[in-house]
């Protein structure tokens, strides 16, 4: 074996280090010192992601390990946007790490959290189902143990169980669809399948297909495989909703366009194109109808996220390179734009335990700061312009009809409808801080240090996205030679 093979691996090392220097600060360390372990790890992340996108402007793509495994600009790119995710809610996340309920476990929930982002490059670099495999489960089950890190709470409990059962019965169906599809082709390589699907059409390769779009759907929230998402996201920690919301969801929906592209692009017009409409429609829609009765914050971002997935997923409809661009650039934005609101969710409920919408009432008279931050956060979710959401939602509608047949057409103006019902429900929140009255709404009360920089530079994201052109431009530019949009058929 050729061990320089592991120096195309520079992400993974580079995280395994961060992981390495971390676990020993939490290991040896003494205690009295243990309350800097979550800025040390901050500031970790923060060097790592620095060097990332440095190592993003001069890397190559590169495959290793007999083809197992690939890099290339565009698939450093999505690591560096997860980097920049994690990075946020690692600082967000300060204030409840050192709390006294968290005080001898915060070395658990930042080692757990390294490894499922170790295993989401693994899932994204990918290019053998064996080594996609590994990647799902390291980053699936350490999620629900840190699920259930509040051990204080049933609901917390009740959440890593439902998120546990939900796991396994999805990769479950994930490896029947793959055990199907060794069966058709005789191989695992992303590749091989590939080929040798273009001579052959069978109910088998349907049924294969829809095992596969079925257990990755599951980690997305597509819907119908979305059941468990809210409870999870309401009973999780907050720290840890917002790292599933967007991290979990962002590496899942490259990963996903890469299998459907570079395993099933060459039946896609035949097998899965009208699955994945299908699921488009019934995603947007029903997340968007069932965000409208939610008054638990929580719950609410997560039915918001189901929905937001939708969207995402047009990028691969799109199947061309703006597509591929366009998907990169959302999940960006969509990173920005949940963390803000997750902040200031944080936030209010670290300082009053208070996380139902009918408590945001009058918030703007007693906290101007955290509201103008949520409405930024809502409308930019939602769409508006200039906000950095509106051209992430114009992108991803625009890569999509540019495939120009008349059912894109159909599906975009069925997505641009279900943004008009999303306006109402995150114009809820804006209405309850900005113009509902409360007799006795949240008191005044000061953020800590790290919550508010967390906030601000969410915030910042939202801003200067929808103003900096380049950074879409640059996707564009390295999309271009990924090669993803040149393997559908």
């Amino acid at each position: 074996m050729d061990y320089s093979q592991f120096l195309a691996m520079k992400q993974e090392i580079g995280l395994l280090i961060v992981f390495l220097l971390v676990f020993l600060y939490d290991m040896f360390m003494p205690r009295r010192s243990l309350r800097a372990l979550p800025g040390f790890a901050a500031v970790l992340m923060l060097i790592f992601t620095v060097c990332g996108f440095f190592c993003c402007c001069n890397s190559t793509a590169v495959s290793a390990f007999a083809g197992m495994y690939e890099t290339s600009p565009v698939i450093a790119a999505i690591k560096n946007v997860l980097n920049v995710g994690v990075f946020i809610v690692l600082i967000q996340s300060i204030k409840w790490a050192n709390s006294e309920p968290m005080q001898y476990r915060r070395g658990e929930f930042y080692e757990l959290l390294l490894v499922t982002l170790f295993g989401m490059y693994l899932m994204i670099s990918a290019r053998h189902f064996l080594l996609f495999v590994i990647g799902l489960e390291a980053a699936s089950l350490p999620l629900a143990a840190m699920v259930a890190l509040d051990k204080n709470r049933y609901e917390s409990h009740e959440a890593a169980v439902k998120y546990m059962l939900t796991a396994v019965f999805s990769s479950a169906v994930f490896m029947m669809g793959l055990s199907f599809v060794y069966g058709l082709t005789g191989s695992l390589y992303f590749e091989n399948i590939y080929f040798a699907l273009t001579t052959q059409f069978s109910f088998m390769l349907v049924m294969a297909v829809a095992f596969v779009i079925a257990g990755v759907g599951f980690k997305l929230s597509l819907v119908p495989f979305h059941l468990w998402t809210a409870d999870v996201y309401q009973g999780a920690p907050t720290s840890v909703t917002s790292y599933l919301s967007v991290i979990s969801k962002g590496a899942a929906a490259f990963a996903f366009m890469v299998i459907l592209a570079q395993v099933f692009g060459a039946v896609y017009s035949r097998v899965w194109e009208w699955m994945l409409y299908a699921l488009i429609i019934l995603t947007i829609t029903v997340g968007n109808l069932f965000a409208i009765r939610q008054r638990n914050m929580k719950r609410f971002l997560a039915f918001s996220s189901v929905s937001q997935a939708g969207y995402i997923m047009l990028g691969i409809i799109a199947f061309n390179t703006m597509g591929v661009a366009a998907m990169i650039y959302y999940i960006l934005v969509y990173i920005f734009s949940n963390l803000a609101a997750f902040g200031v969710i944080g936030a209010i409920e670290n300082a009053t335990g208070r996380v139902s919408m009918d408590d945001y009432r009058g918030l703007y008279k007693t906290n101007p700061r955290l509201s103008f931050a949520m409405m930024l956060a809502m409308f930019s979710l939602a769409g508006i312009p200039p906000f950095a959401g509106f051209f992430s939602k114009f992108f991803i509608f625009t890569s999509a009809i540019n495939q120009g047949s008349v059912a894109i057409y159909v599906l975009v103006l069925i997505a641009l409808i279900n943004t008009i019902i999303s306006l109402y429900y995150y114009l809820l929140v804006v209405k309850a801080m900005f113009i509902s009255e409360d007799e006795s709404p949240i008191a005044n009360f000061r953020s800590s240090c790290t919550e508010r920089l967390g906030m601000w530079i969410a915030v910042a994201g939202i801003l200067i996205l929808g103003i900096v052109s380049c950074v879409y431009n640059h996707l564009l530019d390295i999309s271009s030679v990924s090669g993803l949009a040149a393997y559908f058929v």
